[in-house]
């Protein structure tokens, strides 16, 4: 039997979208949570970009896994494509992930691709906190993302002291 799994790290995991009837706590090996895609329409517009979050390479992220029904696979990618490839900052790939339950399994998510224009690099947290003061996209505020995204982390036990910085300087 094919296995679907989606893996979330930023607003993915408390805010999926589709149907799933497994939900885990799961990490991926090789690639980290950064605040690195400059966004020009959720959180910011191209002349006063925001940042959100990405995949970037380096370290291990601490997210979410959801299995997804085969037979609500192809909707649910349709989805994802739809939500997370607006701009094409993120390449759609498939991870290795460990399962909190020791399993091993394949899972689609979003890296960022570091060649787009819209990929910020690494930020101190000071021009990150400036930049985020300062946008506001169709989604709302730049600074209500970090601080709910921060919020979501803690209270499904996952922090991230660089990401805990910028919110705390807002």
């Amino acid at each position: 039997m094919n296995e679907f799994w989606v893996f979330g790290y930023g607003s993915l995991m408390w805010n999926p979208g589709f149907p799933f009837h497994e939900r885990i706590s799961a990490r991926a090996h090789g690639y980290r949570r950064a605040l690195c895609v400059r966004s020009w329409y959720h959180r910011g517009s191209e002349a006063e970009p925001g940042l959100v979050l990405g995949l970037d390479h380096g370290g291990s992220c601490h997210g979410v896994a959801f299995q997804v029904a085969a037979e609500d696979w192809p909707e649910t990618l349709a989805y994802l494509r739809e939500r997370e490839l607006v701009t094409q900052v993120y390449k759609e790939r498939r991870l290795r992930l460990t399962l909190a339950d020791g399993r091993l399994v394949q899972a689609l998510t979003y890296v960022v691709d570091r060649q787009h224009k819209q990929y910020a690099g690494a930020l101190t947290v000071a021009e990150a906190i400036d930049i985020v003061r300062r946008a506001n996209g169709h989604s709302g505020p730049n600074d209500a993302y970090v601080l709910n995204t921060v919020q979501h982390l803690r209270s499904m036990g996952i922090r991230d002291k660089w990401l805990e910085g910028v919110a705390n300087g807002l």
